[in-house]
Parts: structure tokens; sequence; C-alpha cells
């Protein structure tokens, strides 16, 4: 049998819309590098992340790079995210969090369209 949320000593941060709010804000955010777009180029970011209590991204960081600019826009969106803030006893946790943010070019006509898996 299943631990509920609400039963957890510690309260962990959601996003608003769950991993679907997170994917439509990337898609809404999220601008192609011009020099990657120019060179016909795409990648996946690794980003690894860290949310305060009061649900703002206080730290980002690149697992490894993709260069062309891929790297510093993923972590320009990643830290635009608000989550919501997780009240726990009133105690100053933080919680890490890792995103995979995919640069795709568009396919002739189709808009530009990067996925999200947020582990």
């Amino acid at each position: 049998m299943g631990i509920d949320k609400k039963d957890k000593f510690i309260k962990t941060p959601d996003f608003p819309g769950g991993v679907k709010g997170i994917q439509q804000f990337i898609k809404e955010n999220l601008r192609y590098p011009k020099v990657a777009f120019d060179n016909k180029l795409e990648a996946t970011v690794h980003v690894k992340y860290v949310i305060n209590s009061k649900g703002d991204v206080i730290e980002a960081k690149c697992v490894g790079s993709a260069g062309h600019g891929f790297d510093e826009e993923a972590l320009r969106v990643v830290k635009l995210l608000k989550y919501s803030s997780a009240n726990n006893r009133h105690l100053r946790v933080t919680f890490n969090k890792k995103i995979d943010i995919h640069f795709r070019l568009p396919r002739h006509e189709d808009v530009i369209e990067p996925s999200v898996s947020d582990n």
C-alpha cells in the first residue's frame, strides 16, 4: 500500500500542471539558439537544478555540454521555472531535480516543439 502524498513527512514542491505544465512552459519560453538553427543542429541538454522552499530555482547546471548556445538557453529557461512552495514544518528544505530538454529542428512547416522529461 502506497503512502499518500499528503502523509509524507517532507513535502516536495510541485510545478502547476505537473509534467505537462513544465512541457507547456518550456514550449512557450524556449528559443532555438540562432547558431544552432543556422547550422541545422539538434541536441538534448541535461540540466540538474535546485529548488528552494519557496519554489524558486536557485541553482542550475548542465551535465555535459552540447555547445552552440543550447546549454545557455536551457539554463535560462530552467531558471524561469516557478514551483509551488513546500511548507515543511517551518524547515527550509531544498530539492534537487533534473530535466532533459530536447532541441529539435522543425520539420517542414512544423513549429519548434521541444520535448521535456522531468526526472
